[in-house]
């Protein structure tokens, strides 16, 4: 486990210090894969040199498994350093040497030899998907792919924590998910914690189990995902839920017009018909849709409601897991 407990940071400024990072606290459990998300300025490369120990908080401290890293220096600095690798966009492979070989350069600093050398390269290319790009250059790469050569470098020495700082800048789309999937393999199948630092919402969406929301060097939201997508007015929900439009006259032909969030298959796919069919109403979808957190299906929908036992499905709905809300702008009714 990573633990940030009232993490300060300043840089020195014009006429007075910068403060990036403001009292942050949270705690990245070992095996998952946290974002940090924030628009640029907002702390998030600063977060990621302190949990690196590249940088050393003003105060507070940054724990790795309890241990309380502000206490190292030396031989013992260098050692925990080595147990998470890093992952920078901005950082340039070395042109002369193969792919294989930038994979393998830390290992050969370390005095890894020959045969181990290449067991870990094949095996990391496997991960990132470049086993046949091995004997290549990365100048006959394209940038998704070297980005993923950088992965596996970064993996290359088996650190226990992996530190990706935007990952996916500047990628296009196609690009941009060849690396996350990587980081997601990385996860999965080799048991590192993963932290990715990101200005897009997109890529929570797509492979994070917790987020922590950054703005000026304050944490202003963090916790599951999942947990913070049932409360529409949270900044992550605002972030990845569908929008919901529609007009006052479409909601106005429902003696109920509500707004629901739905969360996994079961949620998605069934609770609103069973709803229909148990009360003998009728349930219509009059806004939102449907989008996919990592491989969870997520809804959030306007729905009208016309029957007399409109309110009893509503409080039925939101007895089974469903977060039911009137729109604002809404007609009358009173919420499950």
């Amino acid at each position: 486990m990573i633990t940030l407990e009232n993490l300060t940071k300043s840089f020195p400024g014009d006429h007075a210090p910068v403060l990036a990072l403001r009292d942050v606290n949270f705690d990245i459990n070992a095996g998952s894969l946290y974002g940090v998300v924030g628009p640029a300025g907002s702390g998030k490369s600063t977060l990621t040199r302190c949990v690196a120990l590249q940088e050393r908080p003003d105060r507070g401290v940054v724990r790795l498994d309890g241990l309380n890293t502000g206490t190292l220096d030396g031989r013992r600095l260098r050692e925990i350093r080595r147990q998470v690798g890093i992952v920078d966009g901005r950082a340039a492979l070395q042109p002369e040497r193969t792919v294989a070989g930038n994979v393998a350069s830390p290992l050969e600093q370390l005095g890894v030899d020959g045969p181990r050398r290449r067991t870990r390269v094949g095996t990391l290319l496997d991960l990132v998907g470049l086993t046949q790009r091995g004997g290549q250059h990365p100048a006959e790469l394209n940038p998704g792919q070297r980005r993923r050569v950088a992965v596996a470098k970064a993996l290359a020495t088996s650190p226990a924590v992996l530190l990706a700082d935007d990952p996916t800048a500047g990628l296009g789309v196609e690009d941009a998910a060849g690396v996350l999937t990587a980081l997601d393999r990385a996860r999965a199948e080799l048991g590192l914690t993963v932290l990715v630092a990101t200005p897009d919402a997109g890529v929570v969406r797509r492979i994070c189990d917790d987020v922590a929301v950054l703005e000026d060097g304050k944490v202003v939201e963090n916790g599951n995902v999942l947990s913070l997508l049932v409360d529409p007015s949270s900044r992550t929900a605002q972030a990845l839920l569908p929008a919901i439009e529609t007009t006052r006259a479409q909601s106005a032909r429902y003696d109920r017009s509500v707004d629901v969030v739905l969360i996994g298959f079961a949620s998605v796919g069934a609770l609103l018909p069973e709803a229909a069919t148990r009360f003998g109403i009728d349930i219509a979808t009059i806004g939102g849709g449907l989008t996919r957190i990592g491989d969870t299906p997520v809804g959030r929908f306007r729905i009208g409601l016309r029957g007399e036992q409109a309110d009893g499905a509503l409080a039925w709905i939101a007895e089974r897991g469903a977060h039911v809300t009137h729109p604002v702008s809404g007609p009358q009714g009173v919420a499950a």
